[in-house]
């Protein structure tokens, strides 16, 4: 908690500012809504010091039982069930060896039972996440003097505290606050600015009680981006207001970190979360977008959809850039409502535990998160390559929640803590090294957390990046292939002059007629810093940007509609997560027949990554590309759609777009393009 020292100066300075601006946390939530709060900025210290923050997930009642006379007993997944507070004080110290420097836990707020109220509510009750008193300790989990030793337990050992927040929705026989305060409206979503004050003396108390230093989002976006100003504001206040004494011996503010979870694209993340470049609504949002991008790289997706490569990885980075400058995504493998890694890569029969590649792949994607700039999140088990035995293939019954295998809870296993829970073999003891090593590096090196990132590579092999920030300089290089290869990266192209360190093995690459030969192995990750900078710098790679020329009929945006059916009988609509239609049939996405098999139809279309379907009004009829990626001016063949079969694309420059779908004369799908209209 170096990055520390100067909060009390920074938040003192924070508070100063808003007195003058007459800005507080408690004025009326009428005000925060009737008429547009005044721009509350993001504080530059706790974005700086965010960037290196080494999350570690718990999900508290499937993690450690630490006291055996309490816990819930039953819930989603297939754990336990009787995880609590003590569990995780008790596991501090295998957290802190990991690397990590935070922990954030789900909901630990009572969730009391209703009478009479069935098994289902009795398994939502241990999730926490629809709670009854947000101000008081669920007993199963333990009480206010075991959730305060845990948090001082923590920040003694040099790990901040994240409680989990529910600010949009709450359990129906939700309680008062301290002072009087409900929520308004119905329990899900509850209603703003009404719900306002009660959400703020919740953010405010448990900084203030137990000083911890700030807040996990549960489904941001049921809340209203002028509330999350305020919401922010008042964690602001309340982190300003109190101090503990961390692992340095110095005394600091709590961090006020706030992070969202949207599960979404670039565009909702920014709209619903971010907000605006000169109004910002929250500072951090998780990025499920890279998320989803980094599995089907080295894994599959949920939906059994992979097989991408480093140009999937950089154009996913790229589109950082709709984000407003305060933007700090913060990237995760997985959490309590994914499938583990593991479980994916047998899902996509791929490899499992026994194989040599399940381990690789699994350091490969991790590698990933400790080069990525910005906060990081580990889900518990990653770092041992957990999964569950028995599961791998989606569980589609109506028994799957009994029997703890749906995709949204399946994750939720037992915790497997060395020295506490489980002895670890060979295999989850080396993984378990190479994240220790790699956190630790990261937290050497602010570069990794840090640092601007210039790709320099981006193939279906290989993804190459380098990384700056200040004189702080090294390439992140890691294969996305199954075989071994050579890169060979020009001097000049990384900005280097001199050798290059491998930071794991100490080895020296030498340069030679202004060439470095690099030698991957399958899925192998390498971190070389660069002795040696050039002035110039490095150059940024352009082959992953798309390549619209593409004078065939189907990229034309000016053909004639033809005043006949066509081999198709039912109108279909380019179907999706765009932001003028959000999964819904809309007339300025209706195909029209052009002749010769061919409907199109022209979009104008904002910067992101989307996925979509084309489909009828009914459903009835579904088509998708058939590698579920279509590429910009490329066809692609047309298959039949369905669930989990979206195709995803890539648009880089907003503006008008012609999607077309080619059919034989009997109906059979053949191609299908997006290309961009001149």
């Amino acid at each position: 908690m170096n990055n520390q020292k100067n909060r009390i100066i920074a938040t003192t300075i924070l508070s100063i500012t808003t007195i003058i601006t007459g800005c507080n946390g408690s004025e009326s939530s009428s005000e925060a809504t009737t008429s547009p709060p005044s721009a509350y900025a993001c504080s530059i210290e706790t974005n700086n010091t965010s960037n290196d923050l080494r999350i570690y997930q718990v999900m508290v009642e499937s993690f450690i039982d630490g006291d055996t006379n309490i816990g819930h007993g039953t819930g989603y997944g297939s754990s336990h069930h009787n995880g609590d507070i003590q569990g995780i004080i008790d596991s501090l110290d295998y957290i802190k060896s990991l690397g990590m420097n935070a922990i954030w836990m789900t909901p630990v707020f009572n969730s009391e039972p209703l009478k009479g109220q069935d098994h289902w509510a009795d398994r939502l009750d241990a999730t926490g996440y629809f709670a009854t008193d947000y101000f008081t300790i669920d007993p199963r989990f333990g009480d206010i003097d075991k959730a305060k030793e845990l948090v001082e337990t923590a920040h003694k050992k040099g790990l901040y505290v994240f409680f989990d927040g529910v600010f949009g929705h709450h359990k129906a026989n939700i309680m008062p606050s301290p002072t009087g305060q409900l929520p308004s409206g119905a329990s899900n979503p509850v209603s703003y600015p009404e719900s306002l004050p009660f959400y703020q003396e919740v953010a405010e108390y448990w900084i203030k009680e137990l000083k911890i230093d700030g807040w996990r989002l549960d489904q941001a976006y049921q809340v209203p981006t002028d509330a999350w100003t305020e919401i922010r504001r008042t964690v602001d206040q309340a982190s300003s207001s109190v101090t503990y004494t961390n692992s340095d011996g110095q005394i600091v503010n709590p961090l006020g970190y706030m992070v969202a979870e949207i599960w979404n694209n670039e565009n909702y993340i920014k709209e619903t979360g971010y907000g605006e470049q000169d109004n910002p609504a929250l500072c951090s949002a998780y990025d499920f977008p890279v998320r989803y991008r980094v599995v089907e790289t080295f894994a599959v997706n949920e939906s059994n959809v992979g097989n991408k490569g480093g140009k999937w990885l950089d154009e996913g980075m790229r589109l950082h850039a709709l984000y407003p400058d305060h933007a700090k995504p913060n990237l995760m493998l997985g959490n309590h409502d994914l499938v583990r890694f593991g479980d994916l890569l047998q899902r996509g029969n791929i490899a499992n535990p026994e194989d040599a590649e399940y381990w690789q792949r699994y350091k490969a994607a991790i590698s990933f998160q400790a080069a990525y700039t910005g906060p990081i999140t580990l889900y518990y088990g990653d770092e041992i390559g957990d999964q569950l035995d028995g599961f791998s293939q989606q569980v589609t019954n109506d028994t799957c929640a009994i029997d703890g295998l749906c995709d949204d809870h399946v994750a939720r296993t037992s915790a497997k803590i060395e020295g506490i829970s489980v002895s670890l073999n060979t295999k989850q003891l080396n993984l378990k090294a190479y994240v220790t090593e790699l956190m630790t590096l990261r937290a050497q090196h602010p570069a990794l957390s840090s640092g601007q990132r210039t790709n320099i590579i981006a193939t279906e092999n290989a993804y190459v990046d380098h990384k700056q920030f200040t004189d702080d300089i090294l390439l992140y290089l890691v294969s996305t292939s199954d075989q071994t290869q050579t890169l060979t990266l020009a001097a000049n192209n990384i900005g280097s002059k001199g050798t290059l360190t491998n930071l794991q093995s100490g080895t020296k690459l030498n340069l030679a007629g202004g060439l470095y030969e690099i030698e991957l192995a399958p899925f192998e990750a390498k971190f070389l810093s660069v002795d040696q900078p050039s002035i110039e710098g490095p150059i940024e790679n352009d082959s992953s940007k798309p390549n619209p020329d593409n004078d065939s009929f189907m990229a034309q945006c000016d053909n004639p509609t033809m005043n006949e059916p066509g081999p198709i009988t039912e109108t279909l609509y380019v179907v999706g997560d765009f932001s003028d239609s959000n999964w819904k049939h809309v007339s300025s996405r209706a195909f029209q027949y052009k002749g010769d098999g061919v409907y199109q139809v022209v979009v104008n279309e904002k910067i992101g990554s989307y996925k979509m379907q084309y489909a009828s009004n009914d459903w009835a009829q579904q088509f998708t590309a058939d590698n579920t990626t279509l590429s910009l001016g490329q066809e692609a063949t047309l298959v039949p759609g369905g669930y989990g079969k979206d195709t995803a694309t890539t648009i880089f420059q907003a503006g008008h777009y012609v999607w077309s779908l080619k059919f034989a004369n009997d109906g059979t799908p053949e191609q299908t393009m997006i290309a961009q209209c001149p």
